[in-house]
């Protein structure tokens, strides 16, 4: 038991001492960076619980929050689809496929991918008439990133877990001049960017009932550049805790059959994390669900400070059947002055 909590805290300090310095060095990057899909919470569990998911153990779409938190998966295989229907009709589409095989003594192998559909934007450029543009059609960027992982519990109570992903972006090719001796043709320049980034983290349950402590680190990469300017991914740092706080009302006087009868029927598991966005200010995000029978939950989340996002909540149903089973999540996220935001997701594991 020492040796996990001396690797735990040994992980915890080597990736604070890794990336913290980074970090500040970036304080003048404040809404500088790109590829910003790569910080998008697909997953409407995570939205209702205002992503604060650094310390909950799970499953392949665990690969999204913290790597680590897949080390815990139960079922053989695990897949999971999404979907949000985000402001201005933009669609994210994501998913993940999780494997343990050999009874978990191999780890457990994950995958995952996210794509965005901006719809079709009108084009313009700039020009000496009343409306001061020209419209010259429609263009469709597109955004989409793969991603493999890998994860681990090194103990009873201590995992690790990674995940190399392939972001890339195509904004299209934007026009940048006119080929007079073509025929007064446009100049068109390309714009997309590729590039591999990184996630990892660290996931110790602390023995304390069912308190869990976790860091983790996202998006880290080299820098990348459209034409002359370059640019950084959305690096993330966030340190989390969890806990159903049932444990602290059931206790040991209801211990034995009627404690597990009652851990079954109801559960209260409560998150925080505290996160350090490379391009935002440091953000605390607290979530809530509630779970009856294991069927039936209830989530609430909330992220501050934030510009419009409001309140989060949720619903979700499954079914399970063994170590798999089934479920369906809902989330609803309000922006104030724009449209609600929706997430669905269907996810199965045998």
């Amino acid at each position: 038991m020492k040796g996990s909590v001396l690797i735990a805290i040994g992980c915890c300090m080597l990736v604070f001492s890794a990336f913290v310095p980074c970090a500040h060095a970036q304080q003048d990057k404040i809404a500088q960076t790109g590829m910003k899909f790569l910080s998008f919470s697909p997953s409407p569990r995570a939205a209702a619980l205002g992503d604060a998911m650094t310390a909950m153990e799970g499953d392949g779409q665990n690969l999204f929050y913290n790597p680590a938190g897949m080390a815990w998966q139960r079922s053989v295989v695990s897949a999971s689809m999404a979907t949000t229907q985000w402001i201005a009709g933009i669609e994210y589409y994501a998913g993940s496929l999780s494997l343990r095989p050999g009874g978990g003594r191999l780890g457990v192998f994950g995958f995952s991918f996210m794509t965005v559909d901006f719809g079709d934007l009108e084009e313009t450029i700039r020009f000496d008439n009343d409306q001061g543009f020209l419209d010259i059609g429609t263009f469709n960027p597109a955004s989409w990133v793969f991603g493999f992982g890998y994860a681990r519990p090194l103990s009873d109570r201590f995992s690790v877990g990674g995940q190399v992903k392939y972001a890339a972006e195509n904004l299209a090719e934007s026009i940048a001049g006119y080929d007079t001796a073509g025929g007064n043709e446009y100049v068109r320049s390309d714009n997309s960017a590729s590039v591999y980034a990184f996630d990892f983290g660290v996931l110790y349950k602390t023995g304390f009932r069912s308190l869990n402590f976790a860091v983790n680190a996202r998006n880290f990469s080299e820098e990348i550049s459209y034409e002359e300017e370059s640019f950084q991914l959305p690096l993330t740092l966030a340190i989390g805790v969890s806990m159903d706080v049932m444990d602290l009302l059931i206790g040991p006087v209801t211990g034995g059959v009627v404690g597990a009868r009652n851990r079954k029927t109801h559960a209260l598991r409560i998150s925080l994390d505290a996160s350090n966005p490379r391009d935002f200010s440091e953000q605390i995000k607290v979530g809530g669900e509630y779970s009856f029978l294991q069927t039936f939950s209830l989530r609430a989340g909330y992220v501050f400070p934030t510009d419009v996002q409001g309140v989060t909540l949720g619903v979700g149903v499954q079914r399970l059947f063994g170590n798999g089973g089934f479920a369906a999540d809902y989330s609803a996220t309000t922006f104030d002055i724009f449209s609600t935001v929706h997430r669905i997701s269907l996810s199965l594991s045998i």
